[in-house]
């Protein structure tokens, strides 16, 4: 029963192999000239038409659709033909959000116009990769039934088809043979020629030499910043153990001493230095509390970025409104990063800024935390002189992080920060015992 059973499986296997090849082709095929050719035909116009203004409008949002294409058929070719396509998109900068400064985004990005070569050439190229993958089994499967067809008429007695003579017959017999060999060879036949047109799209379609090269200094930039910044931080809390709690701890295990000594023949003098090591020992517990909430505050960690960062809203010495909107929580690595991200813009604020107002809006939106502090004092920050702001900038580019900062002279000041995350965990309500 399973011998013969095996026979019928494997013709059911080849028949949903070269079917799924003759469906891929005609989508491959149908993407390209019902939503590639309209699409750079549109994106043409609108960049035509940016000097006349309408095309700040348009073009953006066409061009983003090609990327939409272009990533949906980056997604065919790994799942259909185990083709990976890396995306080679630069992210969107902050502060881009108005028609000129996404446009200047979408336009200034090498992979935007790849993009475009790509949906003008893969209508061709399509057609022909797709017309010979399902050519294969299309064909072979008419010669087949052909030449079932003219046997069975024959089998009838219907004479025409006989009238041929011998010849026919031959004919008839290489057709029929034609189309089975047609047909066994359309499975891996077909799937080449769709794999070929797969290779054809990530030819374009994938991130450059140039953009990896470019990536890859990125990352090594990056690298060596978060080294340093780590090894800046080490010195700090080194510093501030030796020159602070370090030196406390010595000093109070000095009165102790004395006091030991004092207490038989002064008591009233050993008392006063006992109670200046206990004062010594709270100031000693308070400033390693403020070195441990300075590498990780303990509200970050029970309530998340969203409470952490009202809560420090609160101590600051003016109003400060705060609008935060987060379903969940991110790693704490990235919690930490925007955290202190914004605590030192806030520093930044009550330090130079002679602000009576500021404000903080944080939110979650495509895979992107958004943060911007923003104040209304007096302006001209500028990360570029360095300091925290430019310590902060290393951190986030640590994470591929963003700052943006818009400070003209006279105010305001809006700092506007990105982060890519995931949201992984659930944010807990007030109601579930978080406090």
């Amino acid at each position: 029963m399973n011998g013969r059973n095996r026979p019928i499986g494997r013709l059911g296997g080849l028949a949903r192999g070269t079917l799924l090849n003759v469906l891929r082709s005609v989508a491959q095929i149908v993407l390209a000239f019902a939503v590639n050719l309209p699409l750079f035909i549109l994106a043409v116009l609108s960049i035509a038409f940016i000097p006349l203004g309408v095309g700040i409008v348009l073009a953006p949002p066409v061009l983003l659709a090609i990327r939409a294409v272009a990533n949906l058929q980056r997604t065919l070719a790994a799942d259909w033909h185990g083709v990976p396509i890396p995306e080679p998109y630069r992210p969107e900068p902050a502060g881009a959000s108005g028609p000129i400064g996404r446009l200047t985004w979408v336009l200034g990005d090498p992979a935007t116009w790849r993009d475009l070569l790509w949906s003008l050439l893969n209508v061709p190229v399509a057609l022909v990769f797709g017309v010979l993958a399902g050519g294969l089994t299309v064909y072979g499967l008419e010669g087949v039934l052909v030449a079932w067809w003219v046997a069975l008429l024959a089998d009838y007695g219907w004479g025409p088809f006989w009238m041929i003579g011998d010849f026919g017959a031959v004919g008839f017999a290489g057709t029929a043979v034609g189309g089975a060999v047609l047909l066994v060879l359309s499975l891996p036949g077909g799937g080449a020629l769709l794999r070929a047109h797969a290779l054809f799209g990530r030819s374009l379609l994938a991130p450059t030499r140039s953009a990896l090269a470019a990536r890859v200094q990125q990352l090594t930039e990056t690298r060596s910043d978060t080294v340093d910044a780590s090894a800046a931080e080490l010195r700090r809390i080194e510093r501030d153990l030796h020159d602070g709690a370090q030196a406390r701890l010595v000093a109070l295990s000095m009165n102790i001493g004395l006091a030991e000594e004092m207490m038989k023949h002064d008591p009233e003098a050993a008392q006063q230095l006992l109670a200046e090591a206990r004062e010594a020992s709270g100031t000693a517990l308070t400033e390693l509390r403020d070195l441990v909430r300075g590498i990780h505050p303990p509200v970050l960690a029970e309530r998340g970025l969203d409470g952490a960062v009202r809560a420090l809203a609160l101590t600051l010495p003016l109003p400060v409104d705060v609008r935060i909107e987060l379903p969940g929580r991110a790693d704490a690595p990235v919690e930490s990063a925007a955290y202190f991200a914004v605590a030192e813009m806030l520093a930044n604020v009550v330090k130079h800024s002679a602000a009576r107002r500021a404000w903080i809006q944080i939110e979650h939106s495509a895979g992107r935390l958004l943060m911007i502090v923003g104040d209304d004092g007096t302006g001209g920050a500028d990360p570029g002189a360095g300091g925290g702001m430019r310590g902060i900038e290393r951190r986030l580019a640590a994470f591929d992080g963003t700052m943006a900062v818009t400070s003209p002279p006279g105010g305001p000041t809006v700092v506007t920060m990105e982060l890519p995350c995931a949201l992984s965990s659930p944010k807990i309500s007030p109601s579930s015992g978080t406090g």
